[in-house]
């Protein structure tokens, strides 16, 4: 199995709103071969941190998704985000394989 966190730290006053935004995505990467789960996850302690779990069979699927013209169509969205303070959130990638179950 292979997992991406992509963690993004926003104003806390914002974080309902991103929450929001992703409660409504558009689940293109749930039809991608290869995908297992996604979920958002909301730091307990800092609220405003806010990291994107997915989970893949392996790494080679999740290149194939980085490759791919619905996963382009989706970070152009992110580049929409109606608000400007939401716009600008650059994440920090983290990317596991998983190596004992």
């Amino acid at each position: 199995m292979f997992i991406v966190d992509s963690t993004v730290v926003v104003p806390e006053h914002k974080a309902d709103d991103l929450i929001a935004i992703y409660k409504k995505r558009s689940r293109l990467v749930d039809e991608a071969p290869g995908f297992i789960s996604f979920q958002l996850l909301q730091n307990d302690r800092k609220q405003g941190e806010l990291t994107v779990h997915l989970e893949w069979e392996n790494k080679a699927y999740y290149l194939d998704w980085v490759r791919s013209k619905q996963f382009k169509e989706i970070h152009e969205l992110e580049k929409r985000y109606p608000d400007e303070e939401l716009q600008g959130i650059v994440p920090k990638v983290t990317k596991y394989e998983v190596v004992a179950l």
